[in-house]
């Protein structure tokens, strides 16, 4: 892990993004918490990201084209996007750069920091 890369958390509810953040910095990343999708895009913090975990669905901008912003800006971040949604609308088509992965709400903890682990050694 870099020492000035961070993961971001852009989720709508709070409970969430402190849950992460204290996850992922007991784990001895640096993080940065986002309430929204357009906090993100405002922040410089996507300059330092190494790795975006959003949810999909929230107020405003949805994590799903908040993918497509970052793509169409040319932005390369991985994303891992956590969801509450029963089904995980269809992430593949023409011009979408999609997700490393998926982790319905609840998700295993071991497994998603598995896959953050996997993403910040640019395994994926």
């Amino acid at each position: 892990m870099s020492d000035t890369a961070s993961v971001s958390v852009i989720d709508d509810d709070e409970s969430v993004r402190v849950a992460l953040d204290g996850l992922l910095r007991s784990h001895g990343y640096r993080v940065k918490t986002y309430p929204s999708a357009l906090d993100f895009l405002s922040s410089a913090g996507f300059e330092k990201t190494a790795c975006l975990l959003s949810d999909i669905q929230m107020p405003g901008m949805t994590g799903i084209q908040l993918c497509d912003e970052l793509c169409a800006r040319g932005i390369e971040i991985p994303l891992i996007f956590i969801t509450g949604l029963p089904a995980v609308p269809p992430l593949a088509r023409p011009g979408f750069c999609g997700p490393v992965a998926v982790f319905p709400k609840p998700f295993d903890c071991g497994e998603l920091m598995a896959c953050i682990e996997s993403v910040m050694r640019g395994l994926v």
